[in-house]
C-alpha cells in the first residue's frame, strides 16, 4: 500500500490519469520543461567547454581579479534563479488553475 492513497481505488487513479484535463496538465508542464532543460544543459555545457578548451578566454580579466570565467560561473547561480522564477511565474498562470479544477472535480467526485 505505499505510495497509494487506500481511500482511492487503483481504477479511479488510472481514470484521472486518463483524462483530458490531465494529459492537458502534463503536455502544458512538458512544454515549458522540457526546453528550458535542454536551454540550461547547452548553456552549462558550453561553460564546462570553455572552461576546458578556451583557458585563454575564460582566464581573461575583466576588472581587477574577475575574469570572464568567473562572471560565466555565477552567470550558472544567476540562470538558475531565472528559470526558477520563469517556471513559478508559468505554473501561476498555466499549470495551477488546471490542476486546482482537475482536483475540485476529482475529489468532489469522492463526496
Amino acid at each position: 500500500m505505499q505510495g497509494r492513497d487506500v481511500d482511492r481505488p487503483v481504477g479511479e487513479w488510472d481514470e484521472v490519469y486518463a483524462s483530458p484535463e490531465f494529459q492537458s496538465l502534463r503536455r502544458r508542464f512538458r512544454v515549458f520543461v522540457f526546453p528550458m532543460t535542454v536551454l540550461f544543459l547547452a548553456w552549462y555545457a558550453l561553460y564546462v567547454l570553455l572552461a576546458d578548451y578556451a583557458h585563454g578566454f575564460m582566464s581573461a580579466k575583466v576588472a581587477g581579479n574577475i575574469t570572464v570565467g568567473l562572471i560565466f560561473g555565477l552567470l550558472q547561480f544567476v540562470s538558475t534563479f531565472v528559470i526558477t522564477a520563469l517556471y513559478v511565474r508559468y505554473a501561476d498562470r498555466r499549470l495551477d488553475p488546471l490542476a486546482d479544477e482537475l482536483r475540485e472535480r476529482v475529489e468532489g467526485a469522492r463526496e
